[in-house]
């Protein structure tokens, strides 16, 4: 079967979503958007697993109806339990689970006469004046999908050449409590009351939903995963002797990995094929974070294809400055020259949280960004900057 489009976008997660609500919303009378195919995996191993995506903003947002909760306030606890209370000032921190939020944005496009076609895409490339995706559907039978451009965010198959290299794991728990032992004011964005791996950063995290109910998760930065078994015997630690929950019950699980990473990440494949979401570079390297900067891409990019402009003019997501402070934090994380833990209970203590949030969007000025180098170990950073240009990259193992 034979279909064709001015837009086709690969993937139904919060990068596919986003960037096709946004092409295919409608426009003033007498225009017509373009017309866009979303194509999502059918049930199976190559959808992802319900998952929760945290972010911050001002004011009020787009998704602030399908929020599981916010916080006005970010706690962090030091390793020696030295308790950091900031307030956002006029930003709140956000929680949005996956599947309320691709149910609402799917409805949406329904309402937008969008269509999402259930297909494994078994190739894309550039095919002439046009972009071919071809694929089967759960039925077995082959599809061929011809548009003007397509948005691929798809996982890559390898992660790109790199100097540095680690990784954010993870597995959270959905607790329920016997009495109550949250505060549902305050997120605690990293819990730093827990053994320190060799060679890497761990720590707690806890989004309270009430004073009975939060996702308590336990984090690692390092080069390697860890078994299921060391995940939960580290989580029953953190819930039992950390935060003394008492008796609880786990509701659910959830469990990842975000690559850290300072390669380059390709944004495009030919003339016609473009990578968005995580797969285009919108995770920043240096904490894991996605969601704000797929909003942002994904706005930038509609209002090109929209406007009949290039996508491949669209600036990268995170600029060049941005970049180069994350790849001298993570060679200083990896050579074990910084500690982390020491270093992000420090940042929190001495710069406004606010200020903060804004460096880790990339949002903050030059002048923000040096008094913010300031308050960080500044010989081990240096060391770290002067020797990254001596450093090969190289495919991450």
């Amino acid at each position: 079967m034979i279909w064709d489009t001015d837009v086709t976008v690969i993937g139904a997660g919060a990068a596919g979503l986003s960037l096709a609500i946004g092409i295919a919303k409608p426009l003033p009378a007498g225009r017509r958007a373009p017309r866009a195919t979303v194509v999502d995996a059918p049930p199976g191993p190559l959808r992802p697993p319900g998952r929760t995506w945290c972010y911050w903003e001002s004011g009020v947002g787009p998704y602030d109806g399908l929020l599981t909760a916010s916080w006005n306030r970010l706690r962090l606890y030091a390793p020696d339990g030295t308790v950091i209370d900031r307030p956002l000032g006029t930003m709140r921190y956000k929680m949005l689970r996956s599947d309320r939020f691709e149910a609402a944005m799917l409805e949406r496009l329904g309402g937008y006469g969008v269509e999402v076609r259930q297909m494994t895409v078994e190739s894309a490339h550039d095919a002439g004046g046009q972009a071919v995706v071809h694929g089967h559907e759960a039925s077995g039978a082959s599809s061929l999908i011809r548009s003007g451009l397509v948005f691929d965010s798809r996982p890559p198959r390898r992660l790109p050449t790199a100097r540095t290299t680690l990784l954010q794991h993870f597995q959270g728990w959905f607790v329920r409590t016997a009495r109550p032992a949250f505060d549902p004011d305050a997120a605690t964005l990293m819990d730093f009351r827990l053994p320190q791996p060799p060679g890497g950063l761990a720590f707690g995290y806890v989004l309270p939903l009430n004073e009975y109910e939060a996702l308590v998760e336990y984090t690692q930065f390092s080069r390697a995963t860890l078994d299921g078994a060391s995940y939960n015997q580290a989580l029953r630690h953190y819930c039992t002797s950390v935060l003394r929950l008492g008796d609880y019950t786990v509701r659910e699980r959830e469990q990842g990995v975000i690559p850290m990473s300072d390669g380059v990440y390709p944004r495009r494949r030919g003339h016609r094929i473009f990578f968005i979401g995580a797969a285009g570079g919108a995770t920043r390297p240096s904490t894991g974070y996605t969601f704000s900067a797929i909003q942002r891409q994904s706005r930038h990019l509609a209002e090109a294809v929209r406007a009949g402009r290039s996508p491949a003019r669209v600036p990268a997501i995170h600029g060049r400055r941005a970049r180069a402070m994350d790849a001298v934090l993570l060679r200083a994380l990896d050579t074990g020259r910084v500690d982390g833990a020491a270093l992000f209970a420090h940042l929190f203590s001495v710069v406004p949280a606010e200020r903060v949030l804004r460096f880790l969007d990339g949002a903050t000025s030059p002048l923000e960004d040096f008094g913010i180098g300031l308050r960080t170990p500044v010989m081990p950073m240096l060391r770290s900057l002067v020797e990254l240009p001596l450093l090969r990259r190289s495919v991450p193992a």
